[in-house]
């Protein structure tokens, strides 16, 4: 059928816009289309053929509609087997989940850790304690920007992983943000917040560039926290980080000239616990001074820790060294060389390493052991080759000498008492901890004496349990000052390091004599193991006379670790 036309525009062919691309072409027959159904049906109605009984089971029609095979049915219809009476039990248990409520009489570190080795789904609902700057709620980037600024200082003054953890989930949770996920390493700290279960995580970290020891500014940050997280101080965010502005331009509270005798004094004290006198004590306290200048000399200079406890070992030994070549029977040159390693032993990484691993913070501990070991190496470095130059100028130096002890024991306790305090000062510790962690260190060499040299139990057991009360007297005295557990324990942990172990070891080693130097090393190698372990162990077993900051009803506090390691 043509259409009528009309003017010249009517004669020009359609073009391809002007009709529908499903429309038949001219010159065809258009196909009869299917009438329209009054009533559509749903996309959820049954197939033609199949019908509903009245038990509401769905079945097909036609011969064969009888057989199971045939029979069809909705994926929400509970299965032909199943009975209410006999259903699985519930998720939730009928008396409900326990409800947790945590003390507010016990230390932030204990609320906090209890939580953080809750599962998730247990653990009770955040309690703003400190206002906001809005009204509106809580500035969440600049929570979680002074949260990792905290946590920065604490880690880098040395402080276990899990406790930096804690005080970081303390701080979220003081500011009113719930489902806060704290994650620390070595050098790297992240945090994750999520608002609400459909809105999108919140995620910022920092790098842990640069250490420092000074116990003065971690108590003022576990101060800072402890403020944050009590109902009865007020601290905004403004307020926080002015304060914490303050404790980062805080300088040390004793100046390097005092460090540098301190260092002398515990090498002085070192040398007396393994056998020298007077003049022992003085040589001893030189070279560690000496040696003391020449690692700060090396670290203004930009060269790293390895090289500084490099150069730090080399003057000790080449005194003990000197001494010999002296022939001078009146002193130990072992023991002025003792002396001076008990000084540069890196005790205070041991430790944090040691108590990282068995908390269950592997990368972290991985990565705290490597760098003690390290260190090892670089005084092995300083010292081989030291004793190495003596051998060749003739030094007759005896692998068999092993250090005969005075048996005064007033002399000895005293000296452990000295040698504590001036680990104290090096570690820059609060003039108001200095005399409880001496007192710690002296009943440490105590408890090591009567076992070790009275009672004749393996020196490593003996330093195993002398340890373990150094870390629960440590714990008790932290909980009794809200501080952190750490000046009152690493300093006092001093006079029980390997030192004379590790100078026969490498001496051993120096003069060829590998068996006997290995032997010595492995023993220094488990003492070592035996403080970092034994600490940790003390610090356990007092959480065992502290009240459980926790559940109501009796629930047993939770361990560390995460799983059972099938």
């Amino acid at each position: 059928m043509v259409a009528e036309s009309g003017g010249p525009e009517d004669q020009k062919p359609q073009s391809d816009e002007a009709r529908s691309a499903f429309a038949p072409p001219a010159g065809t027959s258009q196909p009869p289309s299917p009438p329209e159904e009054d009533h559509p049906t749903s996309e959820f109605a049954l197939p033609t053929g199949v019908h509903q009984d009245q038990n509401g089971q769905s079945s097909a029609g036609g011969s064969g509609g009888g057989s199971n095979s045939d029979t069809l049915s909705s994926a929400f219809t509970p299965p032909a087997t199943y009975r209410a009476q006999q259903s699985p039990p519930a998720f939730t248990p009928a008396q409900g989940i326990p409800m947790v409520r945590l003390t507010k009489e016990a230390p932030w570190q204990d609320r906090m850790r209890t939580m953080l080795r809750m599962p998730v789904t247990e653990r009770p609902a955040t309690e703003a304690i400190q206002r906001t700057d809005d009204e509106t709620g809580p500035a969440v980037p600049r929570v979680l920007d002074l949260t990792l600024r905290i946590g920065e200082l604490l880690l880098a003054g040395g402080e276990g992983a899990e406790d930096v953890e804690a005080a970081m989930f303390a701080v979220t949770r003081s500011y009113g943000l719930d489902r806060s996920e704290p994650t620390v390493t070595f050098t790297l700290l992240s945090i994750s917040h999520q608002p609400s279960l459909v809105d999108d995580p919140v995620t910022a970290s920092r790098t842990v560039r640069r250490r420092g020891t000074d116990y003065t500014r971690l108590a003022a940050v576990f101060r800072l926290v402890d403020d944050i997280t009590t109902t009865d101080t007020e601290i905004s965010l403004e307020e926080a980080y002015r304060r914490l502005a303050e404790i980062r331009r805080n300088r040390h509270p004793y100046p390097g000239w005092v460090l540098t005798a301190a260092a002398g004094l515990l090498a002085g004290s070192a040398s007396v616990l393994v056998g020298g006198g007077f003049l022992v004590f003085v040589v001893a306290a030189a070279g560690a001074m000496l040696g003391d200048r020449l690692a700060w000399l090396c670290a203004g200079r930009g060269l790293p820790e390895f090289y500084q406890f490099t150069v730090a070992a080399m003057p000790p030994a080449a005194m003990g060294v000197a001494l010999t070549l002296t022939h001078s029977t009146d002193i130990r040159p072992s023991a002025v060389i003792t002396g001076g390693l008990f000084a540069l032993l890196p005790g205070r990484a041991l430790v944090a390493g040691v108590q990282d691993g068995l908390t269950g913070y592997y990368i972290t501990a991985s990565a705290r052991l490597l760098e003690v070991m390290y260190f090892f190496i670089g005084i092995v470095a300083g010292v081989l080759i030291v004793l190495y130059l003596g051998l060749q100028l003739g030094a007759q130096l005896n692998p068999e000498a092993r250090f005969s002890p005075y048996n005064e024991p007033v002399v000895q306790i005293l000296a452990s008492m000295a040698l504590s305090l001036a680990f104290a000062v090096l570690l820059q510790q609060e003039r108001s901890t200095v005399l409880a962690v001496t007192l710690n260190g002296g009943v440490a060499w105590i408890i090591f004496g009567a076992m070790a040299r009275t009672g004749g139990i393996s020196p490593v057991a003996a330093t195993a349990v002398a340890a373990g009360l150094v870390g629960l007297f440590g714990q008790l005295f932290s909980r009794y000052r809200f501080h952190s557990s750490l000046p009152y324990i690493t300093a006092a942990i001093g006079p029980l390091l390997p030192g004379s172990a590790t100078y026969f070891g490498l001496l051993g080693v120096a003069q060829n004599e590998l068996d006997t130097g290995l032997a010595s090393l492995s023993t220094a190698v488990a003492t070592a193991l035996a403080i970092a372990i034994g600490v940790n162990l003390g610090s356990e077993i007092s959480r065992l006379f502290m009240g459980v900051p926790g559940a109501v009803g009796g629930a047993s506090r939770r361990a560390a670790k995460r799983t059972r390691g099938f």
